[in-house]
């Protein structure tokens, strides 16, 4: 990829933006500059609304049998080039390819599941609830939607919400992450290639001006968020305040409890691509295990043992098996927070703060960090790493561990590892968390069940994907109606 000022796709058409600041995208492996980014000033948000407004009076009357045959073909064009958005994602985002690719099929997944929309948004008939009376729900589109996406899923985040907005008869505004633009930019290539009319799909870049001119814009009548949890809370707010509906994904903190009878080998692996996976930059990374009873000492051991072998490189590499973090900020940030947990009284198993890849010297990298925290009440134990850092607590009993799990202000997800039926069944049942996985370490719903969360994790009521995504992109219209005879033709 060649450094390029990347562009806004508005109205079916590339425009150069008018921004009198751009930033440069960064390869987070290398430090080299990808592409400049463009932070499109309100007036261009306002372009776009517009132009997304015209273009729904039209799309919103497509039958939802045609609208999916766009989306039939979105998907054959996205599995032919998944091999050109994944080394997209590596490249601005670090991750590997592998990761990449797994990234991309969820997109497409998503894509799958929104051509059922004929049936999806069906409505509701109860014929005669009165003498000669009919009664009838009937979904249609709310109208303009925007999607604010981060930067560590640029692929599939995205695709969380587009698909069941334009399939339910919506226009859609995508601002990607000023980080990791790249990926939106060779999607928006597919769209075009598919067909879509004019206007129904609209890209604009930009940062913190561009979304709050997306919040106060009149004409968008929705937003879908995920990002960290300061970020959602203002998005929820500030969009509320201004009459839209908004679903908007926060932060975690994801607990991980272990009993003593979990599966040692299986249990390790697990919890250790959970925690070190994409270097710990997703929203269901595990970043607390809490072990129970006699668990603790074997694995601290087993796990500490996993984090050290951990190949970290670029992700284009396909011996590494875990790449970069996204800055030179983020990087400080977590190196700050864990001398922070050091400086708090906690006991530093493994240390990944000092990273020098061959090859890769400039590159933002971190090697996995272990250590044991004593107090629950700690600054690690409660914060939001989002970096390759596991914490480790321990507890006697597993009422004590769901007690942890849920003091906890986020609720994302929660993951149990055992043996027992009864164990996972009072784990499942009692756990506050809005995703619960049982010996599983990223308890990531498919795309035809929504990405719930729950407390500091989400604001807002529906959540992305599935029939969550149907409701939340469609509004309900109820009609009540009689026909008397006296009023019928007679044939």
């Amino acid at each position: 990829m060649q450094a390029r000022l990347l562009k806004n796709y508005v109205g079916g058409s590339w425009q150069v933006s008018a921004a009198a600041e751009h930033l440069d995208v960064i390869n987070p492996a290398t430090a080299e500059t990808l592409a400049r980014v463009p932070l499109s000033p309100p007036g261009e948000v306002d372009q776009a609304a517009r132009v997304a407004a015209a273009a729904f009076e039209d799309w919103r009357h497509v039958p939802a049998t045609e609208r999916i045959q766009y989306l039939f073909k979105l998907k054959t064009l996205m599995e032919a080039r998944l091999d050109d958005l994944s080394r997209s994602i590596t490249l601005e985002n670090g991750k590997t390819l592998g990761e990449a690719k797994g990234e991309m099929r969820r997109a497409i997944e998503n894509v799958e599941v929104a051509c059922g929309i004929p049936i999806l948004m069906q409505g509701d008939v109860s014929e005669d609830i009165a003498a000669g009376i009919d009664e009838l729900m009937i979904r249609q589109p709310v109208g303009v939607a925007a999607i604010v996406a981060p930067f560590n899923f640029p692929g599939m985040i995205p695709f969380w919400f587009l698909p069941y907005a334009v399939a339910t008869g919506n226009t859609v505004i995508v601002k990607p992450s000023e980080r990791c633009p790249i990926t939106m930019q060779i999607a928006f290539e597919l769209f075009e290639e598919v067909g879509f009319p004019p206007g129904v799909l609209n890209l604009v870049n930009g940062g913190a001006d561009t979304v709050n001119a997306i919040l106060d814009h009149p004409v968008i009548q929705a937003v879908s968020f995920v990002g960290s949890t300061p970020v959602a809370r203002h998005i929820y707010a500030r969009g509320a305040a201004n009459g839209k509906r908004v679903q908007a994904q926060g932060g975690a903190k994801n607990p991980i409890v272990i009993l003593p009878d979990a599966d040692l080998d299986m249990t390790t692996r697990i919890v250790a691509d959970s925690a070190f996976g994409n270097a710990g930059q997703r929203c269901l990374a595990a970043s607390l295990a809490i072990t129970v009873g006699e668990a603790q000492g074997p694995f601290i051991d087993a796990l500490a043992e996993a984090a050290s072998s951990r190949v970290v490189g670029s992700g284009l590499d396909e011996q590494v098996t875990m790449g970069p973090v996204i800055s030179a900020a983020s990087k400080a940030r977590i190196q700050g927070l864990i001398q922070t947990g050091l400086a708090e009284g906690a006991e530093l198993i493994v240390d990944g703060r000092e990273a020098s890849i061959p090859g890769y010297e400039k590159g933002y990298f971190l090697r996995p960090t272990i250590l044991e925290v004593a107090n629950p009440d700690s600054t690690l134990a409660r914060t939001e790493v989002f970096g390759p850092v596991l914490g480790l607590l321990h507890v006697d009993t597993v009422d004590q561990a769901i007690a942890l799990v849920n003091r906890g202000a986020y609720g994302n997800m929660a993951c149990l590892f055992t043996g027992s039926g009864a164990a996972a069944r009072k784990f499942r049942s009692e756990a506050m968390v809005g995703n619960i996985g049982i010996n599983i370490g990223v308890a990531a719903p498919m795309a035809f069940f929504p990405f719930s969360g729950w407390k500091d994790s989400f604001f807002g009521t529906l959540h992305g994907q599935s029939r969550h995504a149907v409701e939340f992109y469609t509004q309900t219209k109820v009609i009540v109606e009689r026909w008397p005879k006296e009023w019928s033709r007679t044939f």
